[in-house]
């Protein structure tokens, strides 16, 4: 297979982040005692890799196929790019002072950002399941490596360990499923595989063994459950900005491609998956915020919450229209900002000495008016209080369903969502109605409240004025 100098060109964003890296590992030996610097050159090359995916996207090869048609510039895989370059670019700044404190101050942290990064990158362009396994692989391995970062911590460890163990078997499920797949249509081009469902032949029992195996898969990855149960270790014993980075950037790559496999390679079969996804999307809102009540430290419970979230946003997988498509992209889109707005101030916080169980958060509305204040405003928005992002999310979302008739399944998410309204809004009355431990003298990190900063602004505009993102959204889902 011979490649063109344009099939390179079309690699360009990706080539960049690699070739940055790898260049960082050369150099590691040398700047060993200087990771800021590290993260500086890293952030630089995203802000690179994102100029040149925009000049990409707006010159001749948009809308084409390359590599053999396995990888594809169009406007929903520049959608899902955006979200991932200022994703971690948002947790890098958010790394600077946390590594420094938590003595993990070591380039590495961002040399393998760069190349889950990358991973996501190709997920998002990728049209072919041997490519999406690949992306899916160069995502993960560095995610299972930095979730057990904190080598000090057995937390970090075991978290890392079973995040890496049930990773593994779940990439080889998703595998067995492909190669059911390949052998029952002949090609793991998704165009293809579409036109050969068609075909009532291909009808049999393996397709359906295919399908189980392919949602298994996927499911990990989002943390839906009954494929979770790695989630609420791994969150809380990773380093936060890593768990901001698994919770944000890993799922919104897995949407993306899931979005593509259901809605163009086994579109044919929407009557057989769209039962597996109900199960999935009710047993996660339904499990993950009941859990999430219980918990006494904010970081698992944004875990759950976060399974919770994945159960919302399939909501607009299972609507299986264009609709619901755009409302998945904008849902993404939001809890990136929402959710990196809240870890961030968690890690302000633990970087001046609190830890994240939730009593280390009281009077913190009398001696911290505006961290607060801002951690209200984020926590509003992730349960879907107007008018926050969050809540226009839930709302296209349900509005998806609505339009296909799915009336049941919009009420019981709706009912979840008054259910996760109560543990969010616990923190703030910890915040607000508790009085406070002692003194507390905040150190402010610059870049950390840059980022607490302009993840509120966004939340706050998104949520006020929703019409730009939705319609980028639309645009995007539109090509699928």
């Amino acid at each position: 297979m011979i490649f063109s100098l344009l099939d390179v060109l079309a690699l360009l964003p990706e080539l960049i982040l690699v070739a940055v890296a790898c260049i960082l590992l050369v150099l590691d030996p040398l700047i060993k005692k200087c990771s800021g610097l590290a993260g500086v050159i890293s952030v630089v090359t995203i802000i690179a890799a994102a100029i040149a995916t925009y000049c990409i996207a707006s010159g001749d090869l948009a809308g084409g196929s390359f590599f053999a048609d396995m990888h594809k510039i169009d406007l929903y895989s520049v959608f899902f790019k955006m979200i991932f370059y200022v994703a971690t670019v948002l947790v890098m700044l958010m790394s600077f002072q946390y590594v420094k404190t938590k003595d993990i101050n070591m380039s590495e942290y961002y040399i393998l950002m760069l190349f889950s990064l990358t991973g996501m990158m190709i997920l998002a362009s990728a049209v072919d399941l041997l490519t999406i396994y690949v992306g899916l692989e160069l995502m993960s391995i560095p995610v299972y490596v930095l979730a057990g970062f904190k080598q000090s911590s057995r937390k970090s460890n075991e978290g890392a360990m079973k995040y890496i163990i049930l990773g593994a078997f779940s990439s080889g499920i998703l595998l067995y499923g492909i190669s059911f797949i390949y052998g029952l249509t002949g090609t793991t081009d998704l165009a293809g595989i579409a036109v050969a469902l068609k075909d009532p032949v291909t009808s049999v029992p393996a397709l359906s063994i295919a399908i189980v195996m392919l949602v298994a898969g996927f499911a990990f990855k989002i943390a839906g459950v009954p494929f979770h149960m790695w989630a609420p270790d791994a969150y809380e014993g990773a380093p936060t900005p890593i768990t901001a980075f698994m919770s944000v950037g890993v799922k919104a790559a897995s949407f993306a491609v899931m979005v593509r496999v259901f809605m163009v390679g086994l579109e044919p079969l929407y009557d057989q998956w769209v039962i597996i996804l109900i199960v999935i999307s009710v047993l996660s809102m339904g499990y993950g915020n009941l859990v999430a009540i219980s918990q006494k430290s904010i970081k698992r419970m944004l875990a759950y919450s976060s399974i919770a979230h994945a159960g919302y946003a399939l909501l607009g997988l299972i609507a299986g229209t264009a609709e619901g498509v755009s409302s998945v992209l904008f849902y993404m889109a939001v809890y990136a900002v929402m959710n990196i707005g809240a870890f961030a101030i968690i890690i302000l916080l633990s970087v001046n000495g609190r830890i994240d169980q939730l009593d280390s958060y009281r009077g913190l509305g009398k001696t911290n008016k505006l961290v607060a204040l801002l951690m209200m405003i984020l926590l509003f928005s992730l349960a879907g209080i107007p008018p926050m992002a969050g809540f226009m999310g839930k709302f296209y979302v349900f509005k998806a369903l609505l339009s296909q008739g799915m009336v049941p399944l919009a009420i019981f998410a709706v009912l979840m969502s008054s259910v996760a309204a109560y543990f969010y809004i616990r923190v703030i009355m910890v915040m607000y109605m508790k009085e406070p431990d002692g003194e507390f003298k905040m150190f402010k990190p610059a870049c950390l409240y840059f980022v607490i900063l302009l993840t509120v602004v966004v939340t706050i505009w998104h949520g006020v004025y929703p019409t730009l993102l939705i319609d980028l959204a639309r645009l995007a889902s539109s090509i699928i």
